[in-house]
């Protein structure tokens, strides 16, 4: 078991940026795949960044592609969310989401493929 705790959100008007914070619990953060999603209101939860266990591979959302940055401190249990020239489309709560059975190398990119998740934090960013 691993609980997710998110920061980082608020209110930045468009073209700022935002880095948000997921801290992990636990011993294993390193053998989890981490990943970021986003909700905004009457959407359904979509795949934002996942990077890989040793951070040998990432994959972003063709929307935030060029724009957001995924990282982590597996000595920090902590990944991270660095999100520049940020528009008002990317209002949403967003969630960090550990996987815990993905290989070294292995990426995931479906909301069913994770095992835990944060509380989340809301971004608003206005126009």
């Amino acid at each position: 078991q691993v609980q997710l705790v998110e920061s980082g959100g608020g209110l930045v008007q468009a073209g700022g940026s935002l880095r948000l914070s997921c801290a992990a619990s636990g011993r294993t953060f390193s053998s989890y795949a981490m990943g970021w999603f986003r909700q905004a209101p009457g959407k359904e939860r979509e795949f934002v960044a996942t990077i890989s266990r040793n951070s040998g591979r990432l994959r972003y959302a063709d929307s935030v592609k060029g724009r957001f940055t995924i990282s982590r401190d597996n000595a920090k249990n902590t990944v991270y969310l660095q999100m520049n020239s940020l528009k008002p489309e990317d209002t949403a709560v967003y969630y960090c989401a550990a996987d815990r059975t993905a290989l070294e190398f292995g990426v995931s990119v479906g909301v069913n493929e994770y095992d835990y998740w944060g509380q989340g934090t809301q971004v608003t960013v206005s126009s």
